[in-house]
């Protein structure tokens, strides 16, 4: 045999499949099956640059044939050229034919789809709608998990020694007493910049003696609570995200629910009035830090003195202001905990999960806060309060 005469065997069976390359001739014969599969594969492989797109094709002598060898076929052929196989293999039976067109003509279309036309606007209305459901399965999961937990926390209330005080002891050290000094440096800082902005307007005016009335109605109504909630929103809501969400991951809620114990009893109260009763206290630690600010920029700044100062705050700025900012600090606490511990239960497993819950939980407990207090300042508007 020359060089442009390969003969190939697929295998030694009684009728194995193998194909005879010459001078402008390709003849295929015995069974192309897929016991022979893997031999033919090699040597289709092999061998296919020794066949030309020109060569004339005998498949006279094909005996077997099933899928695995059309596709070796058309693979060595062509899938154009095995397309129109009834037109010069028309001895075919008629089965073969139609089952090595249907091969060739699913091998010769592209392995992936046109991608359809885009529609600008109908995607965006597709993506908006998308958000708006996902927001509103959102909401509906955070309003069940809010009436659970208070069904947990009244059942629990009933019962004191199902109370667990070294938990939540232990939460209000942690949510409360570290985040002290970051509470009362932020609202200093801030109402030291509230004193600076108000002065700035009311020096044009001849009237920079209100800026104690704006700094002391700021922080007692809105900045003190706003400022402490914000804070233990990205500092505790995080914090309960990632100590639940390992704990999910991890598989040790299933522990604690096969031990015959209560997750919400033990995971979510002691955080719940952990930070009920410490954010009530930062917003009042908050409001005196942002008052100081306030003062000092008045003291050394404005000529106003520290007597005249409190004399102010004393005449001017009745108690009610400091009810309204201080009553709002348990609603805050509410929303933070439950949803950063509702963002933790959500956990699927792996570190990626937890980081997407954590990153939600923050994202969604300042959400949430600043929205109520604008909804809180709308009501207290109307009612005179």
């Amino acid at each position: 045999m020359g060089s442009n005469d390969v003969t190939t065997d697929a295998s030694t069976d009684a009728s194995p499949g193998h194909f005879h390359a010459a001078v402008g001739r390709l003849q295929i014969s015995g069974d192309w099956t897929l016991a022979h599969h893997a031999a033919l594969r090699r040597q289709v492989q092999a061998h296919r640059a020794d066949v030309s797109a020109d060569d004339a094709v005998d498949l006279s002598g094909l005996a077997g044939l099933d899928t695995a060898g059309a596709r070796l076929l058309v693979e060595l052929v062509g899938a154009e050229r095995m397309a129109n196989v009834g037109q010069w293999a028309a001895e075919l039976p008629r089965a073969r034919l139609a089952l090595l067109e249907t091969v060739a003509r699913v091998l010769g279309e592209p392995l992936e789809p046109e991608a359809p036309p885009r529609a600008p606007l109908a995607d965006w209305l597709v993506d908006v709608g998308e958000r708006v459901g996902a927001l509103w399965r959102q909401q509906h999961l955070l309003l069940g998990f809010i009436g659970l937990t208070l069904t947990t926390l009244f059942a629990t209330l009933r019962r004191p020694r199902r109370w667990r005080m070294t938990a939540l002891v232990a939460h209000v050290h942690q949510t409360g007493l570290n985040a002290v000094p970051i509470v009362a440096l932020l609202t200093f800082l801030v109402g030291a910049v509230v004193a600076f902005l108000g002065a700035t307007v009311l020096r044009d005016f001849g009237a920079t003696i209100y800026t104690v009335n704006l700094v002391a109605f700021a922080f007692l109504r809105e900045f003190g609570v706003l400022l402490a909630a914000i804070l233990l929103a990205g500092r505790t809501a995080s914090a309960f995200t990632a100590q639940i969400g390992a704990m999910q991951a991890n598989e040790e809620i299933d522990a604690i629910r096969a031990l015959g114990l209560d997750p919400m009893a033990l995971l979510v109260l002691p955080r719940l009035l952990a930070l009920m009763i410490t954010l009530p206290i930062l917003t009042f630690i908050g409001m005196l830090s942002g008052i100081l600010g306030g003062a000092m920029v008045c003291i050394f700044m404005l000529d106003i003195s520290a007597a005249q100062f409190l004399s102010i705050l004393q005449r001017d700025i009745p108690l009610n202001h400091f009810l309204v900012g201080l009553g709002k600090a348990p609603i805050f606490a509410f929303l933070i905990a439950v949803i950063g511990c509702l963002e933790g239960f959500k956990v699927t497993g792996s570190a990626q999960s937890v980081g997407e819950h954590t990153t939600s939980s923050v994202v969604q407990s300042i959400f949430m806060v600043i929205l109520l207090d604008a909804v809180a300042a709308l009501f207290f508007m109307e009612m005179g309060w």
